[in-house]
């Protein structure tokens, strides 16, 4: 999310105002811009959501400056009040695997956040007939009704703009950004130009599509086996994948680093075999923890794990080492449960 706004021309007063404001207070909201991309990556980490990366970024006073003196293509300012109608001061992005992943991120964060406004630009295009910049848009703020854990009391009273968008979404905007950034297009290549973008975007959307249908078809297949020659006790993270996509046909993929980190918690209680996991699972019915978990997004299959030795072992489960950062959230989740 690098600032690639040129630097901005002197403007009237009242923008010249508004970006001495927002110099005074930008670097205070940096600490701030820090919680909210600590926040949105634990929320999706807590919901086995599968991701690729979650960046941030506070604006530039350059930035903000040059945003605040656009023009709409009658010559008119688009902004009277910059500090208050700038949204994007405050930006987290995050990039996803596959589309499906991108609606998974925004139900996730529906639930969790107020929020203020969510557009889905590629859809939008889409409408249109047309093919393009592709992107989630979201401006969240914290819920005033679930109150954040002490370390996120910093972000109380701000707002965030999210993008959520695919790894392909992602390289398409960039690439079309720094093109059209740089202003060296020549007149007379314009049309061929936008042309070609658009092309590529359609391109894309196609493959994105094709890595989505590629995704649905391996989830739930067998797999193949690997051995670790490390002496590590844990189960091998790739058999253990393998394991919950038979366990949990129904469940998507969780981020590769996950089954690691599971696998971990399992040594922590002490089951280092799939035998043994798949005895202690058949102890429980996953279909109906599951439903009392009332899950309104597409759930990992680390996830559904997580849920079943929360729902098998409870407090002992949440009081794990590997569990030191989400003890709360545990409880949370135990509470529903038990209810």
């Amino acid at each position: 999310m690098s600032s690639r706004t040129p630097p901005a021309r002197p403007g009237p007063e009242p923008v010249a105002h508004a970006v001495r404001a927002y110099a005074a207070t930008q670097p205070s909201l940096v600490p701030v811009t820090a919680a909210f991309a600590t926040l949105v990556t634990e929320l999706l980490d807590d919901a086995g959501i599968n991701y690729l990366s979650v960046t941030s970024r506070t604006k530039t006073v350059a930035s903000f400056a040059g945003k605040a003196m656009r023009t709409g293509p009658d010559g008119a300012d688009l902004y009277t009040d910059p500090l208050h109608e700038i949204t994007d001061t405050i930006g987290v992005r995050v990039i996803t695997y596959v589309h499906s992943d991108v609606a998974a991120v925004a139900d996730v964060l529906a639930e969790e956040l107020t929020i203020l406004a969510d557009r889905d630009l590629g859809e939008e295009t889409a409408r249109e007939g047309g093919f393009g910049y592709a992107s989630r848009h979201m401006l969240v703020e914290p819920d005033p009704a679930r109150p954040l854990p002490a370390a996120y009391d910093v972000a109380t009273g701000h707002q965030a703009s999210l993008q959520v968008r695919t790894v392909l979404q992602h390289a398409w905007a960039e690439f079309e950004h720094d093109i059209r950034y740089k202003g060296s297009i020549p007149e007379a290549d314009a049309p061929d130009l936008d042309r070609r973008f658009t092309l590529a975007a359609g391109l894309l959307e196609l493959a994105d599509r094709e890595f989505s249908s590629i995704r649905a078809r391996l989830e739930g297949s067998p797999g193949h086996r690997t051995t670790d020659d490390s002496g590590d006790p844990r189960i091998v993270a790739q058999e253990l994948a393998t394991f919950l996509s038979g366990t949990y046909p129904d469940a998507g993929w969780s981020r590769t680093d996950h089954y690691g980190w599971i696998a971990g918690l399992l040594l922590e209680l002490g089951i280092t075999s799939l035998e043994e996991l798949g005895a202690l699972l058949a102890s429980v019915d996953s279909t109906a923890i599951h439903d009392r978990m009332g899950y309104k997004y597409p759930t990992g299959g680390v996830r559904r794990l997580d849920d079943a030795l929360l729902a098998i072992f409870g407090e002992r489960y949440a009081a794990l080492t590997g569990n030191a950062h989400r003890v709360e959230l545990l409880r949370t989740r135990l509470g529903k449960l038990s209810s």
